[in-house]
């Protein structure tokens, strides 16, 4: 265990599975109490016991951040738990790869929704319990999409960019009160989400695997990890100057897009 995050409280949606739950892992190594969000409640414990296997602190709670009283539950879980809020990851997300002429009404009301009134609900209750402990960490997870695009995410890659914006406002209003957000877009990850996709169309096991050979400049793709560690930096003082900043934690992707 590191200490980095000792004496900090966390909340990480989507931190049942893949980028969400290897945030949620790495910030209870370095010492922060840690509360998971995500609408199924079987991953968010089996996170939640990977924590407590690893001598950390976790809770974990069913929350659809497209609630707002159920958002605010979250927060107010976390702060009767461990006693307040200093750091939030806003993760949960939700990715339909659609053309156009397939991109119905409903799957963009729901892809923005999630991806951009999700982040709003969870920073609206955040910021207040974060001005209680004095400032705090706000983390949106974005998406290279959100400032380059492609033809088949077009509801998806709007909300990411509209979190963008999110963010920079965010940060300047909120900057004199201590409070710093920033985005990061975590690149091509070989998520168990991703895996499951490119199965369902038809791609072989190893397709993944050479296309981070060969399209991602660094030579692979991404694991949750590498989202984790920069995480861990923005939720630690040693972060504390850090506000209105991308981080592009893609092995150079968003080069060659």
């Amino acid at each position: 265990m590191g200490h980095r995050l000792a004496g900090k409280v966390a909340i990480v949606t989507g931190g049942g599975t893949g980028i969400g739950r290897g945030i949620a892992v790495a910030l209870a190594r370095e010492g922060a109490r840690v509360v998971v969000g995500g609408r199924r409640l079987g991953p968010l414990e089996s996170t939640v016991a990977q924590i407590v296997a690893d001598h950390g602190q976790a809770a974990a709670l069913s929350t659809d951040v497209t609630v707002e009283s159920q958002v605010q539950a979250l927060v107010r879980h976390a702060q009767d738990l461990f006693g307040g809020l200093d750091v939030l990851v806003s993760n949960a997300g939700l990715y339909p790869r659609r053309e156009l002429p397939d991109l119905t009404e409903d799957i963009w009301d729901l892809t923005v929704d999630v991806n951009l009134k999700g982040h709003f609900l969870c920073a609206r209750h955040a910021i207040p319990a974060m001005l209680a402990r004095g400032g705090g960490s706000i983390i949106f997870i974005g998406s290279v999409h959100g400032y380059m695009g492609g033809s088949d995410v077009l509801a998806y890659a709007s909300a990411k960019g509209g979190l963008w914006t999110m963010t920079r406002n965010l940060a300047r209003t909120y900057a004199r009160q201590q409070i710093r957000v920033n985005y990061i877009n975590p690149g091509w990850v070989a998520s168990e989400g991703e895996v499951a996709h490119r199965r369902e169309l038809g791609y072989p096991e190893e397709w993944l695997e050479e296309q981070g050979r060969t399209v991602v400049p660094s030579g692979r793709l991404q694991t949750p990890e590498d989202t984790a560690h920069v995480c861990v930096l923005l939720a630690s003082d040693e972060g504390s100057q850090i506000t209105a900043t991308r981080f592009n934690v893609d092995g150079g992707l968003s080069l060659v897009m």
